[in-house]
């Protein structure tokens, strides 16, 4: 029996559609998990909400990962981008918050930039990460993670600024990941074990440095720029290396890769508009509850603030006075002294 290459790839794509949606609901749910729980990962492995995000994107992952054995990653990384797109019209099932039209502009523009790239994509091909290259590859995407992560965590003061370098981090994580996981499925289906069960492991420690990245970008930054910034960041990874070192290109030669640059320009637009629809909805009136931007530092600083602020009205209040006026007997009806509800409790005269 041989294998259909057009098969293939609608099956990749349609693999890859479901992810995006599974990936979505993640993100919304690991948005709010993130607004609404105090950091550390104690309290998440407590939180039904951070298990719930973990499985759809765990259902997004394995969807993605059969998507990759199916079809090419220039295929496949680039409908990761839906996953935005998806988010859409779920968090205004979640949250009831309707959406405007810069928004559904964006969404449009996104999708017409996906199947322009789609339709520049080549037939699904076979090449994966040659051994010289995985060890090379790894150490410096490794790197480049960490680094992400320490200027993400330096950047305190800005949760957006952040957010944008941890949500970087693990797009590039993500990318790196589905590298790796074409050339574990290429090695399991040519029979080499060893190989692909050495690259698991490599692909678990990027899932894992993802997964980090990813719930510590929504802290404070909300749910449109990380989100964004991860979507953006993990195709173009994955395509940089697949172009660079697994010999995919897109079709025309020269002027295909042209068109799509282009293509790609105005996915990056539509992500764009996006977001700006987002944060704008998100901060011009009451926000529904559900999709809240709140730092929890700053909501715990306020909330001590206002705890000391309370300590000082109590020490600096007068000591309360009797509840009922009492006259004492000895008063004269011309008023020789006050009652004694007027003067401090426990003072007399």
């Amino acid at each position: 029996m041989t294998f259909d290459p057009t098969g293939g790839l609608a099956l990749s794509v349609l693999l890859s559609l479901v992810s995006a949606i599974a990936y979505a609901g993640g993100a919304i749910v690991q948005e709010r998990v993130a607004s609404t729980t105090p950091e550390g990962l104690a309290t998440l492995l407590r939180t039904p909400g951070w298990w719930a995000a973990n499985s759809l994107n765990g259902t997004g992952a394995l969807l993605h990962v059969v998507a990759l054995a199916c079809g090419p990653l220039s295929v496949v990384q680039p409908l990761g981008a839906l996953t935005i797109v998806f988010a859409l019209p779920l968090a205004v099932l979640c949250t009831g918050r309707r959406a405007g039209a810069t928004a559904w502009q964006g969404a449009a523009m996104a999708t017409a930039g996906l199947a322009g790239l789609l339709a520049l994509t080549g037939s699904a091909g076979t090449g994966s990460l040659a051994a010289a290259d995985r060890a090379p590859l790894a150490c410096a995407s490794f790197a480049a993670v960490a680094a992400l992560t320490t200027a993400g965590r330096a950047a305190r003061r800005s949760p957006v600024t952040r957010g944008t370098f941890l949500a970087c981090a693990a797009g590039v994580a993500y990318g790196v990941g589905s590298v790796f996981t074409k050339a574990a499925a290429v090695d399991w289906a040519a029979g080499n074990t060893a190989g692909a069960l050495t690259t698991v492991v490599v692909i678990a420690a990027f899932a894992a440095a993802g997964t980090v990245a990813s719930q510590a970008s929504y802290r404070g930054a909300g749910l449109a720029t990380p989100l964004a910034v991860v979507t953006v960041v993990n195709p173009v990874v994955a395509a940089v290396i697949g172009m660079a070192l697994l010999g995919e290109s897109f079709r025309y030669g020269g002027v295909g890769s042209v068109l799509a640059l282009g293509a790609g320009a105005m996915v990056a637009g539509g992500l764009t508009l996006l977001t700006r629809e987002r944060v704008r909805s998100g901060t011009a009136g009451p926000q529904p509850q559900g999709i809240v931007d709140v730092d929890p530092v700053r909501a715990r600083d306020l909330r001590e603030a206002a705890a000391g602020a309370a300590r000082r009205v109590r020490i600096v209040l007068p000591a309360p006075f009797t509840a009922a006026p009492r006259l004492r007997p000895d008063a004269d009806a011309d008023g020789g002294e006050r009652p004694a509800a007027l003067s401090p409790a426990g003072s007399h005269a």
